[in-house]
């Protein structure tokens, strides 16, 4: 199939890009790395009056470090930030999740910001931001608003974005040199969408206590979560990691659809979290032991 007719745009500045959201709003869709926007498109899922093509846009490309958080241009590749010396240092939960994200044909094309504004339930940037409890940052022409990620997603393909707004940037705080992080997911195949994944970042105190626990769950609720594990911190890390993937499991409300049933994710997730925890576990204890 092909397109409706539209107009297309391709501005060169971010601020040429606001204007034209301003003028065409809630008739443009934005056109990034076009790897989810094109396909639907061509089915017609999408029937906009106007493109505007965002990729030309070198401000929306960059990777930066400002205090506490990395920044990430919404126009920055997946495969730029995969081999980006700095989001592996600084974020390491996206470094781990990225090689998850489609091919790398497809990484090629496809951004950061723009998987976080389609906000599919089952993608793992949108899990990635929410369990390190970063920020999306909005833009309008008339001004600038940040949200965090937690309560950005809405639910399946719905976010916060207004239609006058793009998103401009991601601010990822950066990790702690002792913590521990881990990804896991479960796919029909390497590179679709995942059925069920779990990310976990977690940092340990002396004596062997958990003093800092993120788990994250994606593709099982209409959008990604992270589940409140409170009652876990200052307890021993031994058997943490069964009790907590019994806990995550009852905690989520999974969807049911033709990719899995609802049972079928419950118990993945508890496979997965378990996974997760364990593994970051092991990779926090390795990192305190380097810096003692």
């Amino acid at each position: 199939m092909k397109p409706v007719a539209f107009d297309y745009y391709r501005p060169q500045t971010l601020s040429e890009a606001l204007e034209l959201l301003a003028d065409k709003g809630d008739e443009a869709v934005i056109l990034a790395g076009g790897m989810t926007l094109g396909p639907m498109l061509n089915l017609r899922i999408v029937r906009p009056r106007a493109v505007i093509d965002i990729s030309r846009i070198e401000a929306l490309q960059t990777i930066s470090v400002t205090g506490s958080v990395v920044v990430t241009g919404a126009g920055l590749t997946q495969s730029e930030a995969l081999s980006s010396e700095i989001i592996a240092r600084e974020v390491p939960l996206l470094a781990m999740a990225l090689p998850w994200v489609g091919h790398f044909q497809t990484r090629n094309r496809g951004t950061l910001g723009g998987s976080v504004a389609h906000a599919d339930p089952s993608a793992e940037i949108p899990l990635a931001l929410v369990a390190c409890g970063g920020t999306v940052v909005l833009q309008s022409r008339w001004g600038q608003r940040r949200i965090g990620a937690r309560q950005f997603f809405v639910g399946a393909l719905v976010t916060q974005r207004r239609p006058d707004e793009m998103i401009m940037a991601l601010e990822w705080p950066r990790s702690a040199p002792d913590a521990g992080h881990a990804f896991s997911e479960i796919a029909q195949r390497h590179g679709d969408f995942a059925i069920a994944a779990a990310a976990c970042t977690v940092r340990l105190a002396k004596p062997d206590r958990v003093e800092q626990l993120v788990v994250g769950i994606g593709g099982v609720e209409d959008r990604p979560v992270a589940i409140d594990v409170s009652s876990f911190l200052g307890q021993a890390p031994g058997e943490m990691a069964a009790k907590l993937s019994e806990y995550a499991a009852a905690s989520v409300s999974p969807m049911d659809d033709r990719s899995a049933s609802a049972a079928y994710r419950t118990a993945l997730t508890k496979v997965l979290v378990e996974r997760a925890v364990n593994s970051a576990l092991s990779i926090a204890r390795l990192q305190r032991g380097r810096l003692q």
